[in-house]
């Protein structure tokens, strides 16, 4: 059975890169979204095994969404995005209970690594 994935990226490119990566390696991407509340309505909806969430978003942003799915479910396994590798933000990630951090432009390899570690 595959890892079902919800991706959340205000930037249409940045969602088509990370659904590349999963699909190529066996994840089945359930979903999209292009801001925090669709993020939010959409984990409600979907129930993905893993959410990549984008940081910097327009409506709501990363970290509370984080905060928002982890209140409906708080074994929610969430990898934060963001180009900004600024440590306070990394920080407020793993506080709220991401469960990794990765830094765009991404990296297939560092992708695959934070989704197998997080999904277990």
């Amino acid at each position: 059975m595959s890892r079902k994935v919800l991706v959340v990226d205000d930037a249409a490119f940045m969602r088509m890169m990370i659904k590349e990566i999963l699909t190529k390696h066996g994840y089945e991407v359930v979903g999209e979204a292009v801001n925090g509340i669709q993020a939010v309505e959409k984990f409600q909806e979907l129930r993905p095994d893993l959410v990549t969430l984008d940081i910097t978003m327009p409506e709501m942003d990363g970290i509370e969404a984080l905060k928002r799915i982890r209140a409906i479910d708080p074994e929610a396994k969430v990898i934060m995005c963001s180009a900004m590798g600024q440590q306070a933000m990394v920080i407020d990630a793993i506080q709220a209970g991401a469960k990794d951090f990765i830094v765009k432009p991404f990296q297939a390899d560092r992708v695959l690594e934070a989704v197998r570690k997080t999904l277990g």
